[in-house]
This record gives structure tokens, sequence and C-alpha cells, in this order.
């Protein structure tokens, strides 16, 4: 059995959300719940739960500085908000989890099954370190990315990203002096994250970091050479923009 802490403000959410996984998970066990950043960091001093569903917004302050006051913990952090544009992105470059309110049960389901992938594996606090410093200093252009693997969880600087290719419903990302990463998400996800750090979807499989874009070949149907020397196809209905975006270097 897997124990998990509800701290939220709401008491009809925390009641619907544990409603919602007795329906859809007999694995899930709520030991506690609390509903301030007091007597949330009571009871997890108290307990040692393996979950922690954590709403953002509380009474008196917020989710963050529940993570602030606790210090490091072991326990996987789900993180409970409304639509924030801000906080789903900070979520999302920081490779942790979150559900929208209202909850929505696919997205819960989807939850409960990385859930399960998780929680026992070893992990570390740096990507919670990387979201505490992000959300601190409000910062909006995020200079690094945290990539969950099936070993564990891997910070890099975003600049050190030389492409990701689509694999299915995994991405996989190449980046500058590391080995190859396999990663459980869309390409669309990363684009949506990356596009504005320079990066360009130049084919359905293909994401590129234009600033490692060593030459754009136009015979062969249309190619870029990349600076690790590999060749990426361009597809026909991106080359017109690719060529705008090359002659405004």
């Amino acid at each position: 059995m897997i124990t998990a802490v509800l701290i939220d403000d709401d008491k009809h959410l925390r009641t619907g959300l544990k409603a919602l996984l007795e329906r859809y998970t007999n694995e899930i066990q709520i030991i506690g719940e609390a509903e301030s950043v007091k007597t949330g960091v009571e009871l997890l001093k108290t307990l040692n739960p393996q979950v922690i569903f954590l709403d953002i917004h509380l009474n008196d302050g917020t989710g963050f500085d529940i993570l602030e006051k606790l210090g490091k913990t072991t326990a996987h952090i789900v993180f409970i908000t409304a639509h924030e544009q801000y906080a789903v992105k900070a979520f999302k470059f920081s490779a942790l989890d979150f559900i929208l309110k209202p909850v929505d049960p696919e997205e819960l389901q989807s939850t409960i099954v990385k859930i399960k992938e998780v929680v026992g594996k070893s992990s570390s606090f740096d990507h919670i370190d990387l979201l505490l410093e992000n959300i601190r200093k409000k910062v909006d252009n995020f200079k690094r990315i945290a990539l969950s693997t099936s070993d564990g969880i891997h910070l890099f600087e975003v600049s050190d990203i030389i492409r990701c290719e689509a694999k299915v419903n995994y991405t996989e990302f190449f980046i500058k002096n590391h080995k190859p990463l396999l990663i459980s998400r869309t390409l669309k996800e990363y684009e949506e994250l990356l596009t504005e750090h320079g990066f360009e979807r130049i084919h359905q499989s293909h994401l590129i970091n234009l600033s490692y874009l060593k030459s754009y070949i136009k015979s062969d149907g249309g190619y870029v050479i990349m600076a690790d020397n590999t060749n990426i196809p361009i597809a026909q209905s991106k080359k017109e923009r690719l060529q705008e975006l090359i002659k405004n270097f």
C-alpha cells in the first residue's frame, strides 16, 4: 500500500479527491489531511508518507512554503493547482507532477500510474530545488530543465540541448557531452516548453536547437546538419519558416 497525505484548504476538494482515489485505485491510502502551511508541516513531521498531494495556495501561505520549511523529502510530490500558466510551466520544467482544479478523472488516473512507477525508487531533491529556485526568483525564462528517466531525474542547462526526437509517445534528448536520454513525454509537450528558447520543430519527429544548426542543405529533399553531425530532414511545410529564421541569424 502506498501511503499519502493530502494538504489543501478546500474541504470539498479533499473529499472529492479521496473519493476519486478510492474509485480508481486500492493501492493509495490517505493517512492524513491538513488545510494550512502550519498544520501541513506538523503533519509531515509526524508522518512519513510516500506521496504528498499539495495545494499551491493555502490560507496562510503556499505549498512552496511547506517544502521550504520541511527541507529535503523523499516523498513523491503531486501539486494541486488552478490553471495558472506560470505554475504549470514551472512544474513541467522541473519534471514534477501536478493535478489541475477541478480534478479531471482521466488526468488523475494518469497521475496514479506515474505514482506507482516512481514510488520506491531512489530520487533526489534536485528537481524540487530547481522549482523552488525559480519560484523564489520569479523566473519566467527558465534556464535549466529536469528530465525524468527510468533511472532517475537529471538536470540540464536548456542551452546544452542539441535536439529532440520523437519516439512514438516518448522523446529522445540529445545533449552536449551526455549520452541520449529517453523521456516518457511527447515531443509536442517539449515543443511547447522550448520554442521560446530558440528551438524549432522542423519535422514531425524533430525539434532542434537553432544554436546548434551547422548547415542547411537544399538537395535530397532538404535537411539540416547539426553540431553533433546528424542529418535531420525538413518537412516541406517547415522549409519557408526555417529559411526565414536562418536569414535572421
